[in-house]
């Protein structure tokens, strides 16, 4: 561990986290081994899964997500432009003379794969950087993923993530 302290805002701080944290640099200080695998960032894990957050919200949000999966150290993620159809209802105009209807809404999806952070702290982020209280505000899925793995060195499972 290289002794950096999560930079997480006080209401995102995971006691289990500080916990590790204190516990490893208690034994490192006295010379000792600890076999405790405790990283800098993120809380607790998720029973030792990976799960795999995806949301597809406003494209103006985009900025404010970014934003708030950086504030809980969850800054690795994938972004697409999408379009669909939900609970926000379909705008209707016309061009030159002629009536249109856009019933598929221009919306970006973000993946985030986390291990070590909870999911339910990228939700929560999600959720209130995404918020406007208007439909259209778009969802938030939680999936399972059975494993993962990094190309370049060939490591799998949650230390790959």
């Amino acid at each position: 561990m290289s002794g950096q302290v999560s930079k997480r805002p006080k209401r995102y701080v995971s006691v289990f986290h500080q916990t590790c944290v204190d516990i490893h640099t208690q034994n490192t200080d006295k010379g000792e081994q600890t076999d405790i695998d405790c990283r800098t960032d993120g809380g607790e894990a998720n029973d030792g899964e990976i799960k795999m957050v995806v949301a597809i919200i406003r494209p103006e949000k985009l900025g404010a997500a970014k934003t708030a999966l950086a504030e809980i150290n969850a800054a690795s993620l994938t972004v697409t432009n999408v379009s669909g159809r939900g609970s926000q209802p379909a705008k209707k105009g016309s061009w030159r003379g002629e009536e249109y209807t856009v019933d598929l809404h221009q919306k970006v999806k973000i993946e985030c794969a986390v291990a070590d952070i909870p999911a339910e702290d990228v939700v929560e982020a999600l959720s209130e950087a995404a918020h406007t209280g208007e439909p259209g505000d778009g969802k938030i899925f939680v999936l399972d993923v059975e494993n993962a793995v990094q190309v370049r060195t060939g490591v799998e499972g949650p230390e790959a993530i």
